[in-house]
């Protein structure tokens, strides 16, 4: 008989294994520089024996503006060829790509090209935002849900005398010195809360924590999925949002996996609530035996131009 099947969302973030080339904001004159980033990305599905019916949706392709960042080319392409294909916006404004293919005999290949460039300035980041758009990451979403060691752990940071982004930033440094980098101990259905009874996990795990955090002493703050240049596993941060007047926030992204902010060598792809809502790659099939998937991707910095001052 057959039975439906998930396509768990196993293309892990991995941020100790990734090699990071060189682009130091510290050492370059940032605020003049233009950087344009290549992506290749390449996911592979094999099957025992004949499935059918795959819907699959992959997060993949960036945000077409995000920041100072914007996406200038991509281009999906399916191995097998009837295949239906279709993009659209979710809530967040991600690009979420549904596939559907009738039968898959053996594997099926889903490759991802694409250029994206960055616009680096000085400043602090202002994004329009409403109240109720900041309600959204305010309250604790599946993997976010609080227990009484994550509300003990919000309450001794409220009291640390912190103010405005300082919080988000101390809340990073707190997730960073108490959680250890351990891959393979947790998995995409872990919650915040496990994590930190734990103390170990991967970047996504990090990530959830500081959002818990930061979401009971109340600061919005999202889930991030995307890349670090070089090559490995996807990576994960947070963007913490602090209201600066009633219809705009300053964007603080922040790596609580290395206890820094992000910079030139972070690629956004998607944000939302956790984990769940930007999982690279998830879906479902009909057969009778799981399905193994194996992942490659790499990212270039392809371009680096400093402006001409004015």
């Amino acid at each position: 008989m057959d039975l439906v099947s998930q396509h768990e969302s196993h293309e892990r973030h991995d941020a100790d294994i990734l090699r990071v080339d060189s682009c130091d904001d510290n050492a370059i004159d940032c605020s003049r520089l233009r950087i344009v980033y290549q992506v290749q990305q390449r996911f592979r599905y094999r099957y025992a024996v004949p499935i059918c019916d795959l819907r699959q949706r992959l997060v993949v392709v960036p945000r077409p503006v995000h920041s100072s960042q914007r996406l200038l080319s991509h281009r999906l392409e399916v191995s097998q060829s009837r295949s239906r294909k279709r993009m659209r916006a979710d809530r967040f404004g991600n690009i979420v790509c549904g596939i559907s293919i009738a039968k898959v005999e053996e594997a099926v290949d889903f490759a991802v090209s694409l250029v994206a460039e960055r616009l680096a300035g000085p400043g602090p980041h202002l994004e329009a935002a409403t109240r109720q758009a900041l309600n959204v990451y305010l309250r604790p979403s599946t993997l976010t849900q609080p227990d009484p060691p994550l509300r003990s752990a919000a309450a001794e940071l409220a009291r640390s005398g912190e103010k405005g982004l300082d919080v988000a930033r101390a809340i990073g440094g707190w997730v960073y010195r108490r959680m250890g980098y351990v891959f393979d101990r947790t998995g995409v259905h872990t919650t915040a809360s496990q994590a930190l009874a734990a103390g170990q996990g991967v970047c996504q795990d990090y990530a959830h924590v500081m959002l818990a955090l930061c979401r009971l002493v109340g600061i919005p703050a999202r889930y991030v999925s995307g890349h670090l240049v070089g090559e490995g596993g996807t990576h994960a941060w947070v963007e913490v949002l602090w209201p600066v007047h009633s219809q705009a926030v300053e964007v603080l992204a922040w790596d609580p996996t290395h206890d820094r902010p992000t910079d030139l060598r972070y690629l956004t792809v998607a944000v939302g609530r956790d984990y769940r809502d930007v999982a690279p790659v998830s879906g479902t099939y009909r057969g009778t035996q799981p399905g193994w998937l194996s992942a490659s991707r790499h990212v270039t910095v392809a371009q680096m131009e400093r402006e001409l001052a004015a």
